[in-house]
């Protein structure tokens, strides 16, 4: 079983994901690694990627994950539910945490963060127009990316203990 942190830019998907793939032993796989030069440029202009800019991403992902049969955490916004089942089916098994956070709180810590990351704020809103919420989805569960860190952690890991 592999596991995904997904949800909007600013949610804490690398921070989440670090902390929980320390606590479980497994890699950490930081899907922005997986884009290619050309949309990492983009997303640094303030340009927000399409289907289109992603097909290669969700493959390269895909083989990412196939590569750690053992179990891997892997960081990647997952936004839509057809990017979800693309995933699904190079992975089967994986599981989606959705950390939920409202659009100033996303918008406020893309914001704080160091001017050179990779994701602008003014691309925060196109991540909530995108956002199919997973409500239903198999191997889902939605936790509040607002709660305090070691909470998110114990809910997580228990999480994924109890479905292994």
């Amino acid at each position: 079983m592999s596991l995904i942190m997904m949800g909007v830019a600013g949610c804490g998907k690398s921070s989440l994901g670090h902390a929980v793939a320390q606590a479980l032993g497994w890699p950490l796989v930081e899907g922005d690694d997986f884009h290619t030069h050309s949309s990492r440029a983009k997303m640094r202009a303030g340009v927000a990627l399409e289907d289109p800019d992603r097909d290669g991403w969700f493959d390269r992902l895909g083989a990412e994950l196939a590569r750690h049969p053992e179990g891997a955490v892997l960081t990647c916004s997952a936004l839509k539910r057809a990017y979800r089942d693309r995933l699904r089916a190079a992975a089967p098994g994986l599981r989606f945490v959705h950390l939920a956070i409202d659009r100033e709180t996303a918008f406020a810590r893309v914001h704080a963060r160091a001017a050179e990351h990779l994701f602008p704020p003014s691309l925060v809103d196109s991540q909530f127009k995108t956002l199919e919420r997973p409500f239903g989805e198999p191997g889902v569960i939605e936790i509040d990316a607002t709660r305090p860190m070691p909470q998110l952690v114990r809910e997580v890991v228990a999480w994924v203990r109890e479905a292994a």
